[in-house]
């Protein structure tokens, strides 16, 4: 079968999506290469187009001041890894200087406390940028987003029917997966929580999908019953993907979610998709009942509370609570405030300054704000948010999916390390980015 030319590039960019989400998200310093490398070559294959390089040029031309920024922002994690004599690292990283001459370390070292996973963390933020460029080259038609949404639906019920497979097994070690969960399932990813993100990312998508396929009936028709009907299957198979993982942050992030679906075709868009309501209400009943019979009546409210015992403090010496290390990662900032300890530099940072900390182990903050602004420092922050700042900022941008997307940001932000994740990263951009291009598609065919 011969592919048509925009299909033959997003089947491609999927492949790499697909890639990423089984190996752990690509949360490993090999797999932030492979990424970087794939994403690399497939840009430069959507450069050869001339067509799609023209939609980078409008891209870069409507965009500049937010490409240069990022730029910056990528120069500057450059510039933690860069080997400075101890006078001037004294003034950059005064902090740092203090442990170095604790240890009679005389010769040259870098504002970074790991410059290695510095490095590694500058090329999954070059990773991203290319993504960022490669959707906006590959997915311009209103058709392009409805294929993206069943996309990500097919993903998310591919690794749900895996993860609850696995659980329903027991979490077994197979092959290359090492699962330390054994009450939740996480399929191929090694944190619940993570994973109950990566799918509710999904679960947005496929409710995108049927909730605009009034619209979709305008632009193509053929197979579109079977499209949707297959979609409100893969709705089933999330849900109980992330009702599964028993994560409290998941499901009430799920819980979030629905609501918010309800609400906006109720009483704000009225939308007259009466299947798509009924699809809503079918998941809140069916997970309501799925949690009653097969795990008990008491877990109904007890998975939502992801601020109980979870950033609750901890009296235990043989285990450290989130709220610990959320403020140990808040305490640390304004010990590395202006350029801070280094992207990627968490753990040693851990290692290093938590007290007593030998029984235990942190390789995140739980807190990805407070972590992003520990490792980038006031000024790399600065960097990495006005970047964003058009698309935080512009009211043109402003729908219903835009606040859902950052209610649910700033609660993970607050509250969780997995937008740390890279799979989790790419996603959320893509979202936006959908968003952007749907609202904008929408508007050009009513």
């Amino acid at each position: 079968m011969n592919l048509k030319k925009n299909k033959k590039y997003q089947y491609l960019f999927f492949l790499i999506l697909l890639f990423v989400s089984v190996f752990n998200g690509g949360n490993s310093n090999i797999l932030i290469q492979i990424n970087f490398i794939l994403s690399s070559s497939l840009f430069i294959y959507c450069l050869n187009d001339k067509n799609y390089s023209s939609h980078l040029k409008d891209f870069y031309t409507k965009n500049k001041s937010s490409i240069f920024i990022y730029i910056f922002f990528l120069l500057y994690l450059l510039f933690q890894i860069i080997p400075f004599p101890l006078e001037i690292l004294k003034l950059l990283s005064k902090e740092k200087y203090t442990y170095l001459k604790h240890l009679n370390y005389n010769n040259e070292s870098s504002i970074s406390l790991s410059p290695s996973n510095t490095f590694f963390q500058f090329l999954n933020y070059v990773s991203i940028f290319l993504i960022i460029l490669i959707t906006k080259m590959i997915f311009y038609k209103y058709r392009h987003i409805f294929r993206f949404y069943f996309f990500l639906s097919i993903l998310g019920a591919f690794h749900s029917c895996i993860a609850v497979f696995l659980y329903l097994n027991g979490n077994p070690d197979i092959f290359f997966l090492e699962n330390s969960y054994y009450n939740g399932s996480t399929g191929f990813f090694i944190n619940r929580t993570v994973f109950s993100i990566f799918l509710l990312t999904c679960l947005i998508a496929s409710l995108e999908y049927l909730k605009n396929t009034d619209f979709e009936k305008k632009i193509k028709k053929k197979d579109n019953f079977f499209n949707k009907t297959y979609v409100r299957l893969f709705v089933v198979f999330i849900t109980i993907g992330i009702i599964t993982t028993f994560s409290k942050l998941g499901n009430f992030l799920l819980l979030i979610t629905i609501i918010f679906y309800f609400i906006n075709s109720q009483f704000i868009e009225k939308n007259n998709n009466k299947i798509f309501s009924y699809v809503l209400i079918f998941i809140i009943l069916f997970d309501v009942l799925f949690m009653g019979y097969f795990f008990g009546s008491e877990k109904l409210v007890e998975r939502y509370l992801f601020l109980n015992e979870d950033l609750s403090l901890n009296n235990n010496a043989t285990s450290i609570s989130r709220l610990e290390i959320i403020q140990f990662g808040y305490i640390q900032i304004k010990n590395f405030f202006l350029f801070g300890y280094g992207a990627g530099s968490f753990e040693i940072l851990f290692k290093l300054k938590f007290l007593d900390s030998a029984p235990f182990y942190a390789n995140h903050a739980h807190s990805s704000l407070l972590e992003f602004i520990g490792e980038f420092g006031f000024l790399g922050f600065i960097l990495f948010i006005l970047s964003f700042f058009k698309v935080l900022f512009n009211k043109n941008n402003y729908n219903f999916n835009y606040f859902l997307y950052l209610v649910i940001i700033i609660i993970i932000l607050l509250s969780d390390f997995s937008l740390h994740i890279p799979i989790n990263q790419i996603i959320f951009v893509n979202l936006f980015i959908i968003n952007n291009l749907f609202r904008k598609t929408k508007i050009m065919h009513q």
